[in-house]
């Protein structure tokens, strides 16, 4: 099977998290071929991968969203747009739910350019109606260069290059969902969706604290995500989750409940279980197995830190992995110097497998996850963690429904130091509690996320989606 990955802001430019997922399934699997259809922010970014592919990746196409915005009007245009394609246009500009193979047909079969169409009296007269409808009370300027920067990215993706594939399968709604249903559509071919986190809730909670959309459009982007979910969710074949939890949010989101499946993260089990227990040092050493993002609070890690590190003196602190955001990175050592917290060590991207001997516990203070793959591994090397409250990490820690087996870390609330300090105090100070919790994880890791399981249904459902496909093809 030729299976074509879309991948939005993740695999391969960035280290962790899906990327790892990534790289293991696609290793995983060497009798599918992969296509890698990838989404990066930035064009300067083409071709710096941090991973080297696996010999059934056989193809990478990269798709830059900075590429749009170097997009050049080539005159008047004298596009004409049908009736139809006007009432789908104005819906997408209203964040409804458009007849995609309309915008499909209209950007990537005739090639009607986004610049064109945003240039256009068409554009223009259904802006001046969405304006006078929704937004009486603004500057015209302002909404007419607002939305026209909030459909550009979306506009000139239907109109890129789209490779040939049997299946397409995206790991996110939004941008990577759009591409993986206008694949789907060109070549009348399945879409799967695979969600490691709830992409419109992470973006809506960007938006919330962004700087630079004005207030007034802060609802008009949500609304944006929103509808590229519901692109996304209508137009799989199948709809994939971590935990169940998600899964009914995803239904919450507008995916109908019989599309759905719960696939849990897997690791290689046996790379961890045989870390021995750390030698004694004399101090207490814990690490965040994390990249260096504002989605991952390190800031509050820090806080914690600084106030677990004034009750004992004896822990140090190691933050393993990259940084993908050198701005947030740099603010982060501010604060470090700042608050003058000694023993903070960030180290960068290592081996972890080797760094987990010498840990006697793992920190994680996310405002946002899935089902993170540095907890699964924590676990199952016995090192019992203190997390965020968020994603799945509640059930990593103190078991899903029927699983008794007891604790093997403490879950807190996000953006709260002062609970996570107390937390990591806890673990700390207690040889007893961190034995027993690190049994505790060692062995829900055993039973419940093993690598080869997740490969195994994976497998199942690539055979099932396409099944059922050719079932409906034929019918």
């Amino acid at each position: 099977m030729r299976i074509c990955m879309v991948l939005e802001g993740c695999y391969p430019y960035v280290r962790g998290g899906v990327s790892t997922w990534m790289h293991n399934c696609i290793e995983a699997m060497p009798q599918h071929e992969y296509v890698l259809w990838v989404i990066g922010a930035k064009a300067e970014d083409r071709g710096n991968f941090k991973y080297d592919f696996p010999a059934n990746v056989v193809e990478v196409h990269e798709v830059f969203l900075d590429d749009a915005l170097r997009l050049k009007s080539t005159g008047k245009d004298t596009t004409h747009f049908s009736s139809a394609e006007i009432e789908e246009l104005r819906k997408l500009m209203l964040c409804e739910d458009p007849d995609w193979s309309i915008l499909f047909r209209l950007y990537n079969k005739r090639q009607v350019g986004a610049v064109p169409y945003l240039m256009s009296e068409t554009f223009l007269t259904i802006l001046l109606e969405i304006c006078q409808e929704k937004y009486p009370h603004i500057s015209f300027t302002e909404f007419f260069h607002s939305v026209r920067s909030m459909f550009l990215p979306a506009l000139y993706l239907m109109s890129t290059y789209v490779p040939q594939a049997d299946v397409y399968h995206s790991t996110s709604t939004g941008y990577g969902g759009l591409l993986a249903v206008l694949g789907a559509w060109k070549y009348n071919k399945p879409c799967i969706l695979t969600e490691h986190g709830i992409y419109t809730r992470e973006r809506e909670e960007e938006v919330l604290r962004s700087k630079w959309i004005p207030t007034t459009f802060k609802q008009y982007w949500i609304n944006l995500f929103n509808m590229l979910a519901r692109c996304s969710y209508n137009n799989a074949v199948r709809v994939t989750a971590l935990f169940q939890r998600y899964s009914e949010v995803q239904v919450s989101l507008g995916c109908r409940p019989d599309k759905r499946v719960v696939i849990s993260n897997g690791i290689n089990v046996d790379r961890f279980r045989n870390i021995p227990p750390k030698i004694p040092n004399g101090f207490i050493d814990i690490a965040a197995i994390v990249r260096i993002h504002p989605i991952k609070d390190i800031k509050t890690m820090i806080h914690a830190f600084f106030q677990l590190k004034s009750h004992v003196p004896n822990v140090r602190l190691f933050i393993l992995g990259d940084t993908d955001d050198e701005e947030y990175e740099e603010e982060c050592i501010t604060l470090i110097k700042q608050i003058q917290v000694e023993d903070v060590n960030l180290v960068g991207n290592v081996n972890v497998v080797r760094y987990l001997e010498n840990i006697d516990f793992t920190v994680l203070t996310s405002i946002s996850e899935g089902q993170p793959l540095s907890v699964l591994e924590s676990l199952a090397a016995g090192r019992p963690c203190v997390t965020t409250d968020v994603g799945c990490c509640r059930e990593l820690l103190y078991g899903a429904e029927g699983d008794n087996l007891g604790r093997a870390g403490i879950c807190e609330p996000p953006m709260h130091p002062q609970a996570i300090a107390v937390a990591m105090e806890v673990i700390a100070t207690r040889d007893d509690v961190r034995r027993e919790m690190g049994e505790v994880g060692k062995r829900r890791i055993a039973e419940r996320y093993r690598h080869e399981d997740m490969v195994d249904k994976y497998e199942i459902n690539y055979k099932e989606v396409e099944a059922k496909w050719q079932a409906s093809v034929l019918n």
